[in-house]
């Protein structure tokens, strides 16, 4: 039964899609999202609109085959799903420009996800609704690793949405990697765990491979087999679904080579200071949460 369940949500979401999807801002993270969508066949590249005022930006998107405007409105009505993208402090900016374009317009039904760090769903609906009052709206949290197709990615459903809405929102951010629905006092203390935590994985890399240095090993070798690393140890982790601790002490033979090694981890106490960097992280998101 759940596997039929499954297969007529997937049906329904690939069935959704096939409606034209619009972007307002089309920044790196907006073309990510766009390719993802392309290149998993969600929907065709003409399918897709974008509202972009920099000409390098726009030639980067009509390269994709698809449509291309200055006019956030235009793309507003010819869609029903609408990613917002623009810089959190222009939002109000953004909506002002529709209410001023659209005018008189009834504007029906359209599903707004936001991608705007720290504005949160209360505030969403607080600009938006007065424009759009039948705006359905979902506020969404990405990391950076969705431009290489390994997002995470959390959401969160506000005013309006539908599960509909939420399994086409999965469907999509599916497509460039992992994406989970939350409650959305979990969108922050997530934030600063995968949408921070690239940064804590650049740093222990780049500290690994200054390690290696140090013991004689070339520059560009070092930062490859320190990044292969951790590219291999996250897929056994996510592919085995163990316990990280349980793989930790599979490498660890007694009196070997890697237990040495952690236990200088240990003394050093990175443990702690990466706890530290996500409550630190979580904090601040918090702090913007609230501006």
């Amino acid at each position: 039964m759940e596997s039929t369940v499954e297969c007529i949500s997937v049906l329904f979401c690939v069935a959704t899609l096939k409606k034209d999807i619009g972007f307002i801002g089309g920044g790196n993270i907006a073309r990510a999202i766009g390719h993802g969508i392309i290149n998993n066949g969600l929907v065709e590249a003409s399918k897709l609109h974008v509202s972009e005022p920099v000409t390098l930006l726009q030639e980067n998107w009509r390269e994709m085959g698809v449509n291309i405007s200055a006019n956030n409105a235009e793309v507003v009505q010819k869609t029903d799903t609408i990613f917002l993208l623009v810089k959190p402090g222009s939002l109000k900016e953004a909506m002002e420009s529709l209410k001023q374009n659209l005018g008189s317009l009834n504007i029906g039904e359209k599903l707004f996800v936001s991608v705007l760090a720290g504005v949160s769903l209360a505030k969403l609906e607080e600009v938006i609704l007065p424009i759009i009052p039948k705006a359905k709206i979902i506020r969404t949290m990405p990391n950076m690793a969705l431009m290489v197709g390994a997002g995470a990615t959390v959401f969160a459903c506000g005013h309006g949405a539908t599960k509909q809405d939420a399994d086409l929102v999965t469907t999509i951010m599916s497509s460039i990697g992992i994406c989970e629905q939350v409650p959305e006092d979990l969108i922050n203390p997530i934030t600063g765990l995968s949408g921070a935590g690239p940064a804590y994985v650049y740093v222990m890399i780049e500290a690994l491979a200054d390690g290696a240095v140090r013991m004689g090993v070339p520059r560009n070798l070092a930062i490859k087999f320190a990044g292969q690393s951790f590219y291999g140890a996250s897929k056994m982790l996510l592919q085995t679904k163990k316990h990280p601790g349980q793989l930790k002490d599979e490498v660890c033979s007694p009196g070997g080579i890697t237990i040495c090694g952690v236990h200088a981890i240990e003394n050093g106490g990175v443990r702690a200071a990466l706890m530290n960097a996500v409550v630190a992280a979580v904090q601040r998101s918090s702090e913007l949460d609230k501006k």
